[in-house]
């Protein structure tokens, strides 16, 4: 951490709102892209808000162990997992039903699909599945972490990951041939 951002948080402790206006400058880009990954862009807009009110708000529970943009993003992500709830999607686990877990290493896209291309193919897939494939794939979260912020079993988790993942291949394989899992 810089010592300039060191100071900024020091002050956005004490609520000085020019330290407050510089990181949300800092952060506000990428908070919103990350915010657009599961809602749309006015939705998006409104998250990162209510995100940023809500960091500082809680700022004297930060503490250096992670990075300030991971605590940001996590809140962020939660903000959207929250939205998300709201509009009634719910998370049933799945701990009843015989769970086939697949390698994950054994999934791949040749080089000629996109990045962009495999996002609008998640856009496709059932918003449940759409959820845990982008805390896993986009944002770097593993099976644990993902039961965590969704409230889920890490078998549900897996499932819903694993289904994603069938959905993205046949998407994907319809329009371009090439996915395989």
């Amino acid at each position: 951490m810089t010592k300039e951002l060191k100071l900024l948080l020091k002050q956005c402790r004490k609520e000085n709102k020019k330290a407050q206006l510089k990181i949300y400058d800092l952060y506000c880009g990428a908070m919103f892209t990350i915010a657009s990954r599961y809602v749309d862009a006015e939705e998006a807009k409104d998250i990162m808000q209510e995100s940023f009110l809500n960091a500082f708000t809680k700022i004297e529970k930060y503490n250096d162990a992670v990075s300030f943009g991971a605590w940001l993003k996590r809140i962020v992500i939660n903000q959207c997992i929250d939205h998300l709830r709201k509009q009634k999607l719910e998370f049933v686990p799945l701990e009843n039903q015989e769970l086939e877990i697949e390698n994950d290493s054994d999934w791949y896209f040749k080089n000629t699909i996109t990045k962009e291309q495999i996002i609008k193919a998640i856009e496709q897939i059932p918003q449940k599945h759409q959820i845990v494939i982008k805390l896993y794939l986009l944002e770097g979260y593993d099976h644990s972490e993902i039961s965590e912020i969704l409230k889920i079993p890490i078998k549900t988790s897996r499932t819903h990951l694993r289904r994603a993942k069938l959905g993205l291949q046949k998407l994907l394989k319809d329009v371009y041939h090439e996915a395989r899992y």
